[in-house]
Formats: structure tokens, sequence, C-alpha cells
């Protein structure tokens, strides 16, 4: 099977600071002739402290952090992480963008591709590899249900 041209496409990479997000940076930065965005999606109700996301400061299912000191935190906190992505990338000669957004991370990376003229979306799973079956982790199957673009899934 012959691998795909991305020659001239638009890559967008969602990280969360997981090894599976940076495996799929990797795995863009193979593609020399691709621009390359990441994107971080802040959930302010992220409230599972076993997920590599940003934890809402009051522990409580469905309770947002509304704390200005926490969304300047979590900002920070990605603009960190995009900073560590840019300096990967020089390592390889090659330059990304990056854009951090606030809301529910499947939904809000679905509309980000749709309103920013992305042309592949590369995605790291959180999902069970366990099974005999590779279960996706959430964010990524809903992403692949719904991406308008093609989707590859790192692992």
């Amino acid at each position: 099977m012959s691998e795909h041209s991305f020659s001239g496409e638009h890559f967008l990479v969602p990280m969360d600071g997981s090894p599976q997000a940076e495996r799929a940076l990797e795995y863009a930065l193979r593609f020399h002739d691709t621009e390359i965005t990441v994107l971080t999606v802040i959930n302010p109700f992220d409230t599972n402290p076993i997920s590599p996301g940003y934890q809402s400061p009051t522990g409580v299912p469905g309770m947002p952090g509304y704390s200005e000191e926490w969304y300047e935190g979590a900002r920070n906190d990605a603009e960190e992480l995009h900073e560590q992505a840019r300096e990967r990338a020089v390592e390889d000669d090659r330059t990304v963008s990056s854009d951090i957004v606030f809301g529910q991370p499947a939904r809000k990376i679905v509309e980000y591709v749709s309103d920013h003229d992305i042309d592949h979306l590369v995605i790291g799973n959180h999902g069970r590899s366990d099974f005999p079956h590779v279960l996706l982790g959430n964010t990524a199957k809903s992403v692949v249900r719904r991406s308008p673009v093609d989707v590859t899934v790192i692992r």
C-alpha cells in the first residue's frame, strides 16, 4: 500500500500533554511539505482525575471552574505545551502554529477543523489497547465520527 501524499495540506494536531498527543505531533512532523497547527482545548468541566486534561478546581463533576486564576493557569499550561511543540518542530526545521480554545474537546476540535481550512486531523488515542479490539478513547471516537476531514489516530 502506498503512503498518501499530504503535500501542501494543513494538519491539525490536538495537544493535551499526553504521550499519545506527543506521538501524533511526531507523526505530523514526518510530512515536511505540510502546515501544522497544534490545538489545546481547555475543558472547564474536566473533572476526571485519572485523565491527562486540565482539572476543574472544584473537583465536582459538572461544575466548571470559574475562577479567573484557574483559567489563567490552564491557559499558561497550554501555552507552555505549545512552546514545547514549537521547540520540537524546530529540531526538524519546521514551524507550527498554535491555538487554545475553551469548551468540550471533541466538539471544539471538529468546529476548529471546519472553521480553519484544515485538511487532515492527527489525534492521539487515549483508548484501552488491552482488549482484542482496540477501543478508541471518547474524544478520538467522537472526532472520528464527526470530522469533515480524514483523521489519523495515533496510539
